[in-house]
């Protein structure tokens, strides 16, 4: 069996490769092509968008069979056969003429996205490098945050060349010609689960099972899952909203473009800093002082209408907040499980809540937007915002207290 603990950065590379596509070519082309579907196939906007929302759900329910199947040993299988589904969904997405076919390649693209995404590369690097998987995975996010800054453009510039139907059949074949044999080739050596004889007592298959039933009924584990799930409908609910967001707080035409752009860079420029303060600052303190980025963003967004002349400003120091907070929540929301529940299980333990999440991330961008109102703007919907942020934070102060207590 290969070494699983020694890091192997050209693993890693490779692997961020394939995030930096996957995330680009699935996820943030959906807001690319979403008017070109609506005007092409004759459709309403609420239409186009359950396709997206499908999307996410199939992700969710597929989330904890792929995690099982990876802390099984079958990552290479489960990520090659990812890319694969992904790349032949995009070609479907590209000939479809119906809104059946439509939420057909989409529904398809999420179970493809449960395989090749963060949470099944990050439960892989955990298993690889238990000693060093938080490095790797600053590495995956460091190209997985700049998957909008590069495929954003791209697309847009490829649509404006061949047009949509072209230019899915090109992404198509950037997950079959190059995300596919990247995983076959670099996961070939991928760590097996240890094997028992057959001499030895069967009781082994039940006793894991109670580990982990243990484990998924955990303070710790129900703690950090609220954590995620709240901090998700926040930074799920904010993107969807960003323009008319910064719009409506009274910034120019061009900021209201130039500033979500460039959060794709502050959450790079946020995962930086958390590289320089992991080596100078107490991990445990760390994690908990990322996610307190969130809405203390929130706040200031919340009174920027109050404060007159500096209202751009304040705005501003808003995107820069939620940018910074949110590239290092990512790491944070990627390491609390192996960190402070169990290493061994991590990739099933994420997998259990791969269903509330996708709940989660459909429906906060559609609560947001149902609480807006002429009169308020967004403003109510920011004050649940807020507070879910808060519970959120303080959810994952106490799971810690609790592992690091039962540590001790």
């Amino acid at each position: 069996m290969p070494k699983t603990s020694s890091y192997d950065p050209q693993l890693v590379l490779r692997l961020s490769l394939a995030q930096l596509i996957s995330w680009g070519s699935i996820f943030y082309m959906f807001s690319v092509v979403l008017e070109p579907l609506e005007r092409d196939l004759g459709l309403s906007r609420a239409q186009v968008s359950l396709a997206f929302s499908l999307g996410l759900l199939a992700e969710g329910l597929m989330a904890y069979p792929v995690g099982r199947w990876i802390d099984r040993g079958h990552e290479r299988r489960v990520m090659t056969c990812g890319s694969v589904l992904a790349g032949l969904c995009l070609a479907l997405h590209s000939q479809v003429t119906s809104l059946a076919g439509l939420y057909l390649a989409w529904t398809g693209l999420g179970i493809a996205m449960a395989a090749v995404l963060y949470a099944p590369a990050f439960a892989l690097v955990t298993r690889r490098f238990p000693n060093d998987f938080r490095r790797a995975i600053f590495t995956l996010t460091f190209l997985g945050g700049l998957a909008s800054t590069v495929f954003i453009p791209l697309i847009a510039a490829l649509m404006h060349s061949w047009g949509w139907r072209t230019t899915l059949l090109c992404l198509a074949l950037l997950h079959l010609l190059v995300c596919a044999p990247l995983h076959a080739v670099t996961l070939k050596t991928a760590p097996k689960r240890a094997s028992h004889p057959k001499h030895q007592s069967h009781e082994t298959v039940p006793t894991a099972s109670l580990a982990l039933r243990h484990w998924l009924r955990s303070p710790a584990f129900l703690l950090i899952g609220l954590f995620t799930v709240l901090l998700m409908s926040v930074t799920v609910a904010i993107p969807a909203h960003m323009v008319s967001l910064l719009r409506e707080n009274g910034l120019p035409p061009a900021w209201v473009i130039l500033l979500p752009a460039a959060i794709g860079m502050a959450q790079v420029c946020g995962r930086l800093l958390l590289y320089f303060f992991e080596h100078h600052v107490d991990l445990h303190l760390v994690n908990r002082l990322i996610p307190m980025l969130i809405p203390l963003g929130l706040l200031a967004l919340l009174l920027a209408p109050y404060t007159g002349t500096w209202q751009v400003a304040v705005v501003g120091l808003f995107v820069l907040i939620y940018g910074l907070g949110n590239g290092m929540l990512t790491i944070v929301k990627g390491t609390a499980i192996a960190q402070y529940v169990s290493r061994e299980h991590v990739a099933t333990l994420n997998g259990a809540l791969g269903l509330p999440l996708a709940l989660a991330r459909a429906g906060a961008p559609l609560l947001l937007g149902l609480m807006w109102s002429p009169q308020a703007g967004y403003s109510h919907g920011l004050w649940l915002l807020l507070v879910l942020s808060g519970l959120g934070v303080a959810a994952l102060a106490l799971a810690q207290h609790l592992a690091l207590t039962d540590q001790a």
